[in-house]
């Protein structure tokens, strides 16, 4: 499950290349871009179009990745926690970039230390599971801090790669979806490092160059601003820390001491307010039971080993560890079908076809086991306004998020103004149905190709192979005067959403299912 967060229009328009991308998982795919970038400065510097030469980057590169593996390698082995290794060459690769590749003893030596201390903190700074830091920027902080000859350079900021990073900025934000994030951070911190520049007397072309090609703006926005464990949970909480490092990035007289701001400094204080807003660390889940709710559909439960604290419609990134890992790693985003309190219970679609490593793994799972939930998050929540009329529309397994605003309705007392149309199809049943509690003032319609058979009280099925514009009509003849949610996979999402807007209804809220 991923929240959609990325403007409709683009997010019609790169539909195609983000079903591509969604079946890597975000992790892996993350470090598939840094070893590209990685490749290209290998070849550059080859060709003389990099100052640094090849053994330069070979031996920077053979320090960094070494150490962090070693020292990562030690804390598993003595802590026993859970082998990461993706997450370990990703601090690898951004230290890499961070600086400046030589090879002169010293400085190798500095950025061993730093490398060290940069996987150091993935286990002393963090809060049962939970970076409180970014890794690779309290690294490069300590550097800075302690003034080695080696401190960060940012160097991969430089013209030699503008291009690819521009790029790479692109995917990462359409597989990540954080368009928003990215797109505030970018614009304030460019905006406030141009001013400056031009108050100093560089026109403004001049300094909008510089800000591009030698500030690590973007860079920093793709591959740190984005770490997912060091997110506030919110959309409105991300945007705020966005600012908040953007206007420390531009502010480099800004200091304390001898220690004067720079950009993994503004991000490492980002970071701590961004710690606040979230879940306080990582949740053990202990599996409780799995139960068939249709032909591919199945409800995971699990008993948390302290209260978990969403909001319904949130998701939670499951880590499910298994020895035959896929592309798209250990890790998936999982809304949560749950209401708040008690047992946390995950609805997940196991298609035959699927192939999928993870979730082969999460159907095996016999009860005891144990797993971790490392994020919860997402902004596809209901308002909290009771008398706001609603329409949910949920396409196969995008029912999950109804499914936990629902149960936690039911808890409530009064009645809401709620039409839910759910797409099915054909042979698929009607997952659910049985177990969705009677919420007073709730409509249920649902779409089928055929009889789906014995419905709850108050449902009603329609013939459709399709959610379109008539159906959605005849649900909710007054969709205009209603908040719409839409949930389910991305060309059906799009689709709906579309034709909402086109029909007039009042704000629409998406959450797409996709590459998990």
């Amino acid at each position: 499950m991923q929240a959609a967060i990325v403007p409709p229009a683009l997010t019609r328009a790169l539909a195609p290349l983000d079903q591509r991308l969604g079946r890597i998982g975000m992790h892996r795919f993350v470090l598939l871009v840094l070893a590209v970038l990685v490749a290209v400065a290998l070849v550059l510097s080859i060709v003389g179009e990099l100052a640094p030469g090849p053994g330069d980057v070979l031996a920077s590169l053979a320090v960094a990745l070494g150490v962090a593996l070693a020292v990562n390698a030690a804390f598993c082995r003595v802590l026993r926690a859970a082998w990461q290794p993706e997450s370990t060459l990703i601090t690898g690769l951004l230290l890499f970039f961070l600086f400046t590749p030589t090879t002169d003893g010293g400085a190798l030596l500095d950025l061993a230390l730093v490398a060290a201390v940069a996987s150091t903190s993935k286990y002393v700074l963090a809060v049962r599971g939970r970076h409180v830091l970014n890794p690779a920027a309290a690294g490069a902080a300590l550097a800075t801090i302690l003034q080695l000859g080696a401190i960060p350079t940012w160097w991969v900021a430089g013209v030699e790669l503008r291009w690819f990073v521009v790029v790479a900025l692109l995917l990462v934000v359409v597989r990540l979806r954080q368009g928003v994030l990215v797109g505030v951070f970018v614009l304030l911190a460019t905006a406030n490092v141009v001013s400056d520049l031009d108050a100093a007397g560089t026109g403004f072309g001049d300094a909008l160059e510089m800000a591009l090609t030698s500030y690590p703006i973007l860079f920093l926005a793709a591959f740190m601003l984005t770490e997912p464990l060091t997110l506030p949970p919110r959309r409105w909480q991300r945007v705020l820390v966005a600012a908040v490092v953007a206007f420390l990035f531009a502010s480099p007289t800004f200091h304390v001491g001898d220690t004067y701001m720079t950009p993994e400094i503004a991000l490492l204080l980002g970071n701590v307010l961004a710690f606040g807003f979230g879940q306080l660390g990582a949740v053990r889940l202990r599996h409780v039971g799995s139960e068939q709710l249709g032909p591919t559909t199945w409800e995971h439960r699990f008993a948390p080993g302290r209260p978990v604290r969403f909001r319904p419609g949130q998701y939670a990134e499951l880590v499910v560890p298994h020895g035959s890992s896929d592309a798209r790693g250990q890790r998936r985003m999982l809304t949560i079908a749950s209401a708040p309190g008690g047992e946390v219970a995950f609805g997940v679609r196991h298609a035959p076809r699927d192939g999928s490593a993870y979730k082969a793994a999460l159907a095996a799972l016999e009860p005891g086991a144990t797993l971790r939930a490392s994020l919860v998050a997402g902004d596809f929540v209901l308002p909290r306004d009771a008398a706001q009329p609603l329409l949910l529309v949920a396409g196969g397994i995008g029912i999950t998020p109804f499914v936990s605003q629902l149960r936690a309705m039911a808890d409530d007392d009064g009645e809401r103004d709620l039409v839910l149309v759910y797409g099915v199809s054909a042979g698929e049943g009607v997952p659910y149905a049985d177990r969705l509690p009677a919420v007073p003032g709730l409509r249920v319609v649902v779409v089928a190709p055929a009889d789906p058979g014995a419905l709850p009280a108050g449902w009603r099925h329609v013939a459709g192979e399709r959610l379109d514009a008539a159906t959605l009509e005849a649900a909710a003849p007054d969709l205009a005067d209603r908040r719409a949610f839409v949930s389910g996979p991305p060309a059906m999402v799009d689709a709906v959403a579309a034709t909402l807007r086109a029909r007039g209804a009042r704000r629409v809220h998406t959450d797409q299912f996709a590459g998990y």
